[in-house]
């Protein structure tokens, strides 16, 4: 028994969620885009950033066609600017072989999936005490984390199996909907403490503990046979990157090191970690390549899925 006292999680007043505003509708999602779209980066200068861009469509088609994977990293900053449907696309073109989240990442797409809507206004709700406390965001995700224990599952695929199994209305927009249906590995790193999930009672810290840490091992082994891949990281500042080194460690201890990999970071600031946990130290002693490109993901996105549907076209 602690000495110290805790709070009573199981004391919380919850809200039904369509009580809650949301920052974030459905209805502002993006399109998929056509890779006739491909003719503005043809535009660009073949300086700097416009470079940058044509050689990251370039080797992300290139591993395409080779049949190498091409992994994402996504922060919860991808879904709230509605691109999640320009990625869908991307994996239906056999583009995109797995998925990395961070909690606040599956929450996002969950609430999507599931009523359309995502993003609450932090600052009008917290001195209230009614931040995080949508009753069946917290309710039904923590319940399929026990589901995941029980059946051995990580946490993407459970999540994913539930948008799938209730028939979420707008799961053709979700991520972990479309993983779950075409079984690309998603994988979902949480650290407990940081998400709206943790601050209820139905929260079982063994449960959260046991499915991530399986996706930790899926991610790991996925990493064994990346000769030739893309990594991806979408936004993600410092939970993915982490994450991310220590499996590719756990990959080259299995096997061997990948080579001639090519690693990528898009974020709208550059941050520490993604330089130099995604770029700098996986390619590094001639491993591969590395590029960065700053500016946000709502303009990012739609113009390298463009760009590499095209690139796919080509001979």
């Amino acid at each position: 028994m602690s000495r110290y006292p805790e709070a009573d999680l199981g004391a919380i007043k919850t809200q039904p969620i369509e009580a809650r505003h949301s920052k974030v509708s459905v209805q502002d999602f993006a399109a998929q885009v056509t890779p006739e779209m491909a003719s503005i980066i043809h535009a660009m200068p073949k300086i700097l950033g416009g470079q940058v861009l044509r050689d990251v469509v370039e080797a992300i088609g290139t591993a395409a066609k080779a049949k190498r994977p091409t992994i994402v990293m996504l922060g919860g900053h991808v879904i709230k600017t509605g691109c999640a449907p320009l990625l869908i696309q991307l994996m239906d073109a056999g583009v995109i072989t797995g998925l990395v989240m961070h909690g606040a990442t599956a929450i996002h797409d969950y609430e999507t999936a599931r009523f359309g809507q995502t993003s609450e206004d932090v600052e009008a709700a917290l001195g209230s005490g009614n931040f995080g406390m949508s009753d069946e965001t917290s309710r039904e995700m923590n319940e399929a984390v026990n589901e995941a224990v029980a059946r051995k599952e990580g946490l993407g695929e459970a999540w994913g199996r539930r948008l799938e199994e209730t028939q979420a209305p707008h799961r053709h927009l979700s991520l972990l909907a479309k993983a779950y249906q075409s079984e690309i590995p998603l994988t979902v790193h949480v650290a407990l403490g940081t998400d709206i999930l943790h601050q209820h009672g139905s929260a079982n810290g063994a449960s959260f503990g046991e499915a991530t840490l399986r996706d930790f091992r899926i991610l790991a082994q996925t990493l064994t046979d990346f000769d030739g891949g893309v990594i991806l990281n979408l936004g993600s500042a410092v939970i993915l990157p982490e994450v991310f080194l220590k499996a590719f460690s756990v990959a080259a201890n299995l096997g061997k090191p990948p080579k001639g990999i090519t690693a990528v970071n898009f974020d709208f600031i550059r941050h520490y970690r993604p330089r130099v946990n995604v770029l700098q130290r996986p390619t590094a002693s001639g491993r591969g390549r590395a590029f960065e490109l700053t500016g946000h993901h709502e303009i990012l996105i739609p113009l390298l899925t463009a760009g590499v549907l095209e690139a796919l076209q080509k001979p």
